[in-house]
């Protein structure tokens, strides 16, 4: 199987500096199906040809590589003659940093966008050209696709479903290598190894800001873990949670560029702990836990001797429960943790008697004439001495392209406030329910739009 790589901008020969590959060398690479070669056939100051070439050894496979459902137990199959999941995993190791978006010696070239051309020979594609087309053109791509008939000595036989297949696109090199090493086993439906959690992590990892606004965003979720339902839920919960991140400053020396920046999301539940920490609590509410990501810090923080997470979705608790692997905690473990199945719009006495609860990215997931209820249940019931509560700064929407200042973060979101609808409500809470709160930015500050979170903390003597 064969992939070539196209770039055409000035000088095009400097491509080699990102794949870490000398253009006038031959390499090869010793993979656990076979061997993988790169080489450039073309290398000129405006035009820069670089192949990646597998030989695959299906014997080899067969003698006790195949995966376990038996997709490789036959000698003759297609597997070393299409692009696969074989073809990931050579870009995966091969152009490792090009596909990680680093290189020591241009790292000003990795993070800009040149003008890419991809071709594939041959692209199994099981749902035909149209769907070849509405997974790679939402990302950007121009694309070209010509179908190889069944037999050429019989056309009566019809068409197949293997394409010789053009994309093109400006972009990052990191951006292009990333996508193919995601969709094309996604187009060819199957995996040569075995699919489980990990995959999962690969997949948000590699799929990060692009494949949660995909139109495709399912099927190619659904196709790349295999059709494994739990996996696929787990995942598509996960994508759907995510919030738009701030673009990294491709302008970043190379040691900052090879620290992994704190997303959003990771900052925010760091505030959120250190206010609980510093309310000096030991019995915790995390109040629409959802997957537990929270519940996870908490617990290993010995301060919080209590730990309680409540949901209204049951998906989200066992989510959760496997997350934190509660099944394989210690008994002085799971003495401090507890999940529960619940609603922030019924009094529960179950939550009361805490000394405080976080509330994370959940208020603007609930329709405006049932915050009242809300508002009661919490600081009227439940009642909490401490209340850190977060949620989206609408002011800031506007610094996302993906976004703007029309559009809410997430299509669940019900609505989202400004920082004077906040502190507004914010005010309406202290006068109704007897608490002072005050104000944190969560993020980065913009000195016009504020801070992508915005953080109340609701106290009461």
């Amino acid at each position: 199987m064969l992939l070539t790589i196209t770039a055409t901008h000035t000088p095009a020969s400097d491509i080699g500096y990102l794949f870490h590959k000398h253009p006038d060398k031959l390499q090869s690479f010793e993979m656990s199906f076979g061997h993988a070669h790169v080489f450039y056939p073309s290398v000129t100051e405006n035009a820069c040809v670089v192949c990646l070439l597998l030989d695959v050894d299906p014997v080899a496979i067969v003698r006790g590589k195949a995966d376990s459902e038996g997709l490789l137990a036959q000698y003759v199959n297609d597997r070393p003659y299409v692009a696969s999941s074989f073809l990931s995993v050579a870009i995966s190791q091969v152009f490792q940093s090009a596909l990680n978006g680093k290189s020591t010696e241009r790292p000003e070239l990795a993070a800009t966008q040149i003008p890419l051309v991809a071709e594939i020979d041959v692209l199994p594609v099981r749902g035909g050209v149209r769907f070849l087309h509405a997974v790679f053109e939402p990302l950007g791509y121009t694309v070209e696709a010509r179908r190889a008939p069944l037999d050429p000595l019989f056309p009566e036989w019809g068409e197949s479903n293997y394409f010789s297949v053009t994309i093109s696109r400006i972009c990052t090199l990191a951006d292009l290598l990333t996508h193919l090493y995601v969709l094309m086993p996604v187009f060819d439906n199957s995996k040569h190894y075995y699919v489980g959690d990990d995959e999962v992590e690969k997949l948000l990892v590699r799929g990060d800001g692009w494949l949660a606004t995909h139109p495709l965003r399912d099927e190619i979720t659904k196709r790349y873990l295999r059709h494994q339902r739990s996996l696929y839920r787990e995942a598509l919960a996960r994508l759907m949670s995510d919030e738009p991140e701030q673009a990294e400053d491709s302008s970043q020396s190379e040691d900052a560029q090879s620290e992994r920046a704190l997303s959003l999301n990771e900052e925010r539940l760091g505030t959120v702990l250190a206010a609980l920490r510093a309310s000096g609590a030991s019995r915790v509410l995390d109040l629409g836990c959802g997957e537990g990501k929270l519940l996870r810090l908490l617990l290993k923080d010995r301060q919080f001797e209590t730990i309680v997470g409540v949901d209204v979705s049951s998906r989200s608790l066992e989510i959760a429960s496997e997350r934190l692997k509660l099944d394989r905690l210690s008994p002085t473990q799971m003495e401090r943790i507890t999940l529960l199945h619940g609603s922030l719009m019924y009094r529960d006495q179950r939550l009361e008697g805490f000394d405080a609860a976080a509330i994370v990215e959940v208020i603007e997931h609930l329709d405006p004439p049932r915050l009242e209820a809300f508002e009661r249940v919490v600081f009227n019931f439940a009642r909490p001495k401490t209340v850190v509560l977060t949620t989206p700064n609408r002011e800031y929407n506007v610094t996302w392209e993906n976004v703007g200042a029309e559009s809410l973060r997430h299509s669940d979101h019900r609505f989202e406030w400004t920082r004077d609808q906040f502190q507004t409500w914010a005010d309406m809470i202290v006068k109704r329910f007897g608490y002072r709160v005050r104000f944190l930015p969560v993020g980065p500050v913009d000195p016009a739009l504020g801070s992508p979170t915005q953080m109340a903390i609701f106290e009461r003597d």
